[in-house]
């Protein structure tokens, strides 16, 4: 079972950028690629912890501002030759609205 929430307008985040909520305890990054793709991930990089809603986003990833790793929105995954992953979180557009499935924060939180 899912449990969705309505977390802000498509608007709201710029193209090329990305927006924090904040559920419980974990930050999640929700980024908007030039294609007008939304994809969430936590708000830390595999590597060494930075803000990953702080990088460049390019394509279907965004560069980490501390260190230069690139991480793919979709999976959460460093680009190789890196290693490891941040957690993905699945949300879904409605009339120009993000919704964010709760359950998955909170699996992750756990």
């Amino acid at each position: 079972m899912t449990h969705w929430i309505d977390i802000l307008d498509v608007n709201d985040i710029p193209r090329l950028g990305a927006r924090v909520v904040r559920h419980g305890s974990v930050d999640i990054a929700v980024f908007r690629n030039a294609e007008d793709e939304i994809l969430a991930l936590e708000d830390r990089c595999p590597h060494k912890g930075g803000p990953l809603s702080q990088g460049i986003v390019h394509g279907r990833k965004v560069t980490c501002p501390l260190h230069g790793w690139n991480v793919a929105l979709d999976s959460g995954c460093a680009v190789a030759p890196d290693e490891g992953c941040t957690r993905v979180f699945p949300v879904r557009i409605e009339s120009g609205r993000v919704w964010l499935d709760l359950t998955a924060v909170d699996r992750a939180a756990a």
